[in-house]
């Protein structure tokens, strides 16, 4: 069992190859400013990305929230991240919450957000950073930056478009209006939608699932999707054959070819 890191406002665990991040701030609905919930995150992903044993992450909050973003009240009280002159902010930010979308564009191992409850303005970011999306009946989604005046300056409008295209995004950030779980799930920003009580243990059951693959496959899958989104098809294509020259001589690959042609279950060693 590795050494988990230390972490000040969630929980981390680590079970069967997946890990669980659960935000710990109820008391502010888990907002991603005002709490040390970024430095933590940050921390995990780095954490998972040096640690082989782990094949995915889960993030999900304790509460009734999964993240409600910027804390308002430091907005209006121009502290925090929001004090200081213009280019003070900028910095803030820069070296603040943006380190979050680098680091998660960094992930080596696939990013689950269990949203448990309202995922607003940079909470709803966090979430479309990851891989995957499952909502409960509780689930709520805004990209509301505008309804304060301000742009997504967590890079929210990078990720957006991509999930669900440029027409659905844009209305979304021009009005600020807020998703509920249905129409999320039909907008594509959730994979599915479960009752409230099963969100974790479908995560979970997902992520498992994941888990039991082979750890090299998992890893080189998820860096390939990442590299698919700035490559040119010629370079991707050569960066395919030698992703696959490496897995055709893992262990695991042996392994698997030989329990689908016997038949059998698989005993992946993560070699």
């Amino acid at each position: 069992m590795p050494e988990l890191p230390q972490l000040t406002d969630a929980r981390l665990s680590l079970q069967n190859r997946v890990a669980e991040l659960t935000f710990m701030r109820d008391d502010v609905r888990n907002a991603l400013t005002g709490t040390t919930l970024v430095e933590d995150i940050l921390s995990v992903v780095n954490w998972c990305n040096r640690t082989p044993q782990v094949s995915v992450l889960i993030l999900t909050g304790a509460g009734k929230a999964f993240s409600a973003g910027g804390n308002v009240k430091q907005m209006r009280d121009r502290e925090g991240m929001f004090s200081g002159s213009a280019l003070q902010i900028q910095d803030q930010y820069r070296r603040g919450i943006q380190q979050l979308p680098l680091a998660l564009q960094r992930s080596e191992i696939p990013l689950i957000a269990a949203i448990n409850g309202p995922a607003i303005g940079a909470g709803m970011d966090l979430a479309c950073m990851c891989d995957l999306r499952i909502g409960s009946t509780e689930t709520l989604l805004g990209e509301t930056f505008i309804n304060l005046g301000v742009v997504s300056g967590d890079g929210g409008s990078w990720f957006l478009p991509r999930l669900i295209g440029h027409q659905r995004a844009a209305e979304l950030l021009f009005t600020g209006r807020l998703i509920k779980a249905e129409e999320a799930l039909e907008l594509g920003l959730l994979l599915k939608l479960v009752p409230a009580d099963q969100l974790l243990d479908q995560t979970r059951e997902l992520a498992s699932t994941i888990a039991a693959k082979p750890p090299h496959a998992v890893r080189l899958n998820k860096r390939l999707l990442q590299l698919s989104q700035r490559q040119e098809l010629a370079e991707f294509l050569d960066l395919c054959a030698t992703f696959q020259g490496l897995s055709h001589h893992q262990a695991d690959h042996l392994e698997a070819v030989n329990a689908f042609l016997e038949k059998r279950p698989t005993k992946f060693t993560g070699s």
